[in-house]
């Protein structure tokens, strides 16, 4: 076993994703939230399938009579609420506030999470979680209502984009908490959980297509496919959620989910310099407003 492996798995998913936000929400601005969930999943699946056939028998090595359904229950309730809801949220968000702003609205997730198992779990929140909680948030508010000159987010209607960014979080942190229970409760690999989970996720996906162009609304209208954008979704589906997706599942099968929120949530750090190189005005109210968030989650989740 590799020391640290899943510190390690989680800081290479924040590099991942870091940059695929980036590239993101430059398609967002050609395709729906909805299309560009559906795409980059349906590309992760065919890239998931064919490492499998590659690498390891066809049928994964799972013993549903033993007490094993929960697990896979969990697994795809995850993919649904974290995938399928909550990503389409994300990608949203990155259509009203940009990459840098989106990243660090994900940083509510291990809040979130806490939040929830204090409410249904019983689990008493103590003084240092509370003033995490806090810490994070004050972060967040204090770069999201910075006015920058320069940016390069165009879209209006910021507090549209903070509410999807909430949304978007609640998903990530129930998704992240079902996965992490299926996968110590059980002897399913981070491959085939990452494939589970996209697979129901992209289902949910294509539910919410459905009912979108019954009802004739935007987000339901077909792209203009070309081979340009084909290639660039094939490409960030390959680094953001082909690796990024069972990177995040080693990480939270071979660390705590505290653990591994907290250094996924590393990801506004990484996407600072790119934001500069696209030219986006980084202040440093918004560097400060970064470090206090992520300090705010590593105080929280305690190490």
């Amino acid at each position: 076993m590799i020391p640290f492996i899943g510190e390690f798995a989680a800081l290479g998913a924040a590099l991942l994703w870091a940059v695929s936000s980036v590239v993101y929400g430059i398609l967002g601005q050609q395709l729906s939230p909805l299309w560009l969930n559906l795409s980059k999943g349906l590309i992760a699946i065919a890239l998931i399938l064919l490492t499998l056939v590659l690498t390891s028998p066809i049928l994964p090595q799972i013993n549903l009579p033993q007490m094993e359904w929960l697990p896979l229950g969990g697994l795809i309730l995850s993919g649904v609420v974290g995938i399928g809801l909550g990503d389409t949220a994300y990608f949203t968000t990155l259509n009203y506030l940009g990459a840098r702003r989106t990243l660090l609205m994900e940083n509510l997730a291990p809040p979130f999470a806490a939040l929830l198992a204090w409410v249904f779990l019983d689990e008493i929140l103590s003084l240092q979680a509370w003033f995490g909680i806090g810490l994070t948030l004050f972060g967040i508010a204090w770069v999201i209502t910075e006015r920058t000159a320069g940016s390069i987010v165009t879209h209006s209607h910021p507090l549209r984009g903070v509410g999807w960014g909430i949304l978007s979080a609640i998903g990530q942190a129930i998704g992240s908490v079902l996965a992490r229970s299926a996968l110590v409760n059980s002897d399913i690999s981070p491959l085939w959980a990452a494939l589970i989970r996209l697979y129901s996720g992209t289902i949910c996906i294509w539910v919410l297509l459905y009912f979108a162009k019954s009802r004739s609304l935007p987000s339901a209208r077909a792209p203009i496919w070309s081979r340009r954008l084909i290639i660039a979704i094939i490409l960030t589906a390959f680094g953001s959620t082909y690796l990024g997706i069972w990177l995040q599942q080693t990480s939270l099968k071979f660390s705590p989910v505290g653990i591994s929120q907290t250094l996924i949530g590393t990801s506004p750090l990484f996407v600072l310099p790119l934001a500069v190189a696209m030219g986006e005005k980084v202040s440093l109210r918004s560097l400060v407003g970064v470090l206090i968030a992520i300090a705010g989650v590593a105080i929280l989740m305690g190490k």
